[in-house]
């Protein structure tokens, strides 16, 4: 532990290294000024102050050139980040002409831009300005609100990262189970052993899948196609162990967001579907990790030769 004095001479990359122990989410906020110009800004100083009246606060730095933008518009918007959206995060921290080319929005109360499949979105009215160092804290009373409930984009230790729950969040499974006798068939059958194996790793794998926006099945999707390109629903479906129709309708989401494209009855990855395929293996990979944490190679080879012996029978 280093414990570093506040003094004259603080060192400002320390401070703001000691600052980014703490994880916040992210967030674009936007405004019209009076001239129309639209500003928008990434931001993780958001953060709640009231909930009678219900305010809202984040700070900019007072030398921005979107600052005298935020403190003569009427209103502002708030755009709790997805956890799919850092594209955008990255694209609204850069300095340029005119930020909203190309980006999908609405015109919001007051005239702030809102934009489409975040988290939450907060429309505020301009509640006061507070005098912050060398920042101004803009505090806005809520006018409405919209809560997606889509797993959030997080910030930390200058790194992006989205929010797993706790492993000691999740029930044990001794929670659950009714007490059996020792020569119970069902408590004791290799049948039944997998399939409480599976439903345990999966009760603790989905909530991961939902910071990528995916459903089980659209993961598995695209975990096949990253392998087998421009295959029929038909021999997706072998490799998905789904039904048919829940498959199509798997498919036709992800094509409705860019992820998989059709070609006659086949379907394949868009380039947008390979970037989130890689993301759902890197997630497998370290959920696989810490699942089998605590066996040894030997162990885990002996499992995975079981796995395909049954496999092939």
């Amino acid at each position: 532990m280093t414990t570093t004095m506040i003094n004259n001479d603080i060192d400002p990359k320390a401070f703001r290294r000691a600052l980014g122990n703490f994880a916040t989410g992210v967030t674009i906020i936007t405004a019209t000024a009076p001239d129309g110009t639209k500003v928008g800004v990434t931001a993780s100083s958001f953060n709640s102050l009231s909930m009678d009246p219900p305010l809202i606060l984040w700070s900019s730095m007072k030398d921005t050139r979107s600052c005298e933008a935020f403190e003569n518009a009427s209103h502002f918007a708030v755009n709790i980040l997805a956890s799919d959206q850092m594209d955008m995060s990255n694209h609204f921290a850069r300095q340029q002409k005119d930020k909203f080319a190309g980006i999908e929005w609405e015109e919001g109360i007051g005239g702030a831009p809102v934009f489409p499949n975040c988290a939450g979105r907060f429309q505020c009215e301009s509640y006061d300005k507070l005098d912050g160092g060398d920042h101004w804290i803009f505090v806005g009373k809520v006018v409405a609100f919209d809560d997606y409930g889509r797993s959030p984009l997080c910030f930390h230790q200058g790194s992006y990262a989205v929010v797993f729950n706790h492993p000691e969040t999740f029930a044990k499974a001794e929670d659950h189970e009714v007490e059996t006798p020792a020569n119970d068939r069902m408590g004791n059958h290799t049948f039944f052993l997998m399939l409480r194996a599976v439903r345990a790793y999966q009760q603790r794998y989905q909530p991961k899948l939902e910071t990528l926006g995916l459903s089980l099945i659209e993961a598995r999707i695209l975990l096949v196609l990253a392998d087998v390109s421009g295959l029929p629903v038909e021999k997706l479906v072998d490799n998905l162990h789904t039904p048919t129709e829940e498959a199509r309708a798997a498919l036709v989401n992800l094509s409705d967001r860019g992820l998989v494209e059709i070609s006659g009855d086949e379907y394949a990855l868009t380039a947008a579907g390979q970037d989130r395929a890689g993301q759902c293996w890197a997630l497998a990979d370290s959920h696989a990790e810490e699942t089998f944490k605590g066996l040894d190679d030997d162990q885990i080879g002996n499992f995975t030769e079981v796995l395909h012996q049954l496999i092939a029978k």
